[in-house]
């Protein structure tokens, strides 16, 4: 499965009015704190790959996932190949990744809003040290990234903000100074 994302800086306080506007339907909010880990084996910054252990907080439970997240496929958005799921533990995850030789490097904090319209999730993150973002994202086959892309990018539209102003670095990237360009 493939993950077609495109996040833009933006206003959350506008952003939230006109999904009212549009009777998007809410997701509730939660809390969440990626731990990134290098690979003994290759560079993940170069590969544009990335491995996470994921602790969100929201809705009254807890729950840790194990993400990895394949080379960006296209230039239009920031469509991924991924892995998921959940574990048990959290802290068994990262002990069981550090004696593979596995580094933990960062952590981002990030508060998120979500949202449902037309299929398509809005998600508005507030990122520790970055600022505030909007995300529209979708799952999609190999075949259909082009047209769930395209529907990305009509859902932003809807929401007044510009496709062509995504930023297509990780909040990871961001964070450590990596510009995208």
């Amino acid at each position: 499965m493939y993950e077609v994302e495109v996040k833009v800086r933006a206003d959350h306080e506008q952003v939230r009015n006109r999904l009212n506007e549009l009777s998007a339907n809410p997701l509730g909010m939660v809390t969440q704190e990626d731990s990134y880990y290098d690979a003994p084996h290759r560079d993940f910054a170069e590969t544009d790959e990335a491995l996470r252990v994921r602790r969100e907080a929201g809705n009254d439970e807890t729950v840790e996932v194990v993400t990895y997240k394949g080379p960006l496929v296209e230039e239009e958005s920031k469509t991924r190949k991924e892995h998921e799921t959940v574990v048990g533990d959290g802290n068994t995850v990262d002990a069981l990744l550090s004696a593979l030789g596995f580094d933990a490097t960062e952590t981002v904090h990030k508060e998120r809003e979500r949202f449902e319209i037309d299929g398509y999730v809005v998600t508005l993150d507030s990122v520790t040290g970055l600022g505030e973002f909007v995300e529209v994202e979708a799952e999609a086959k190999e075949n259909d990234v082009e047209s769930v892309r395209d529907g990305v990018y009509d859902v932003l539209e809807e929401l007044n903000l510009d496709p062509e102003e995504q930023i297509r670095t990780s909040y990871l990237g961001l964070l450590l100074g990596d510009t995208g360009e």
